[in-house]
């Protein structure tokens, strides 16, 4: 299996790349791009921070390391840690907390069982499950025997702790078919992203999800390639920040690239950096990540630590 590290500090990156500028327009960042890390901005953080979807992300790998498996108890438990005890965070404070995720650990509380927990309404279909599922790609990955049947389950269940409508779950078992196969390390970036595509769909039409004509653009990976920027949205909703950051990883050839161009699409820069930056990073390897930016990245060494212990884990 690839490096965990890998792909959960280039997803940390992209985040922290995006913190600054989040919310700011395209028109805006194409006449003053992001080159670099940069600090206050938006949320007014120290250069480096990311936000909460690392610290979400981190939460579900911790709670693999500790039950060595998907508890879904337990996810929402470290969860409810994070937004009320600051666990899991940059700087010690928890900001930019997503409506629905922060109903849905309100929900947990009260009573909730946890899969329940998750808006099921079309208008809830923001991307704070997709922003934090990469680590199950790895848990998944490391378990060859289990059916697709078994994985989606798996993938729809712990998107459903926060975000339960078909959409939310259709996109993330888009990303992490995708990202499986990146783990494979056999094939281009290319071929890997079309082959998790090809198998998603299949997954999704023979179930009848209606609801995966959402995603239609994806069907024809070489049409949408083309696409130029101004038909790529970069919003919140899940459908725009997955296509978005597919699109970044399919038109650029580095990883520095593929995220600044992701940030560079304006609004939702975090999230748009952090998941196109995990998949980059796991295709690309943590060495083509610039060492600057490294270098500046906020609780680097505990990321690690959690990585390495992941690592050790699914072994």
């Amino acid at each position: 299996m690839k490096n965990v590290y890998d792909g959960i500090i280039g997803l940390a990156i992209g985040d922290a790349l995006g913190v600054p500028v989040e919310f700011q327009s395209r028109k805006n960042l194409i006449e003053a791009p992001v080159y670099s890390m940069r600090e206050y901005g938006t949320h007014h953080q120290p250069v480096g921070t990311w936000s909460d979807d690392t610290s979400l992300t981190l939460a579900l790998v911790d709670s693999i390391i500790e039950t060595k498996e998907i508890n879904y108890t337990d996810i929402m438990n470290k969860f409810t840690n994070w937004l009320l005890y600051q666990d899991y965070t940059a700087t010690g404070e928890v900001f930019d907390v997503g409506n629905s995720t922060s109903r849905a650990i309100i929900n947990y509380g009260r009573g909730i069982e946890p899969i329940e927990c998750g808006g099921i309404t079309e208008n809830e279909n923001g991307n704070g499950s997709l922003m934090r599922i990469l680590p199950l790609a790895y848990y998944l990955h490391s378990q060859p025997d289990l059916t697709i049947e078994c994985q989606m389950d798996t993938i729809h269940k712990v998107s459903s702790l926060t975000h339960r409508h078909p959409i939310s779950l259709i996109g993330c078992g888009l990303y992490i078919m995708i990202a499986q196969n990146l783990l494979v390390g056999t094939t281009s970036l290319y071929e890997s992203i079309e082959q998790g595509v090809k198998e998603a769909f299949a997954y999704y039409d023979q179930k009848n999800y209606p609801e995966v004509q959402a995603y239609m653009r994806l069907r024809n990976l070489y049409n949408f390639s083309q696409l130029s920027s101004t038909e790529i949205k970069s919003s919140g909703y899940v459908v725009d920040t997955l296509e978005a950051a597919l699109w970044c990883l399919l038109t650029t050839t580095s990883y520095r690239e593929c995220v600044l161009q992701a940030v560079n699409l304006g609004e939702d820069t975090d999230t748009v950096g952090a998941v196109c930056g995990g998949l980059a990073a796991i295709y690309y390897g943590v060495s083509a990540i610039p060492k600057e930016w490294l270098d500046c990245i906020a609780r680097r060494s505990y990321i690690e630590g959690l990585c390495e212990c992941l690592q050790n884990t699914l072994v």
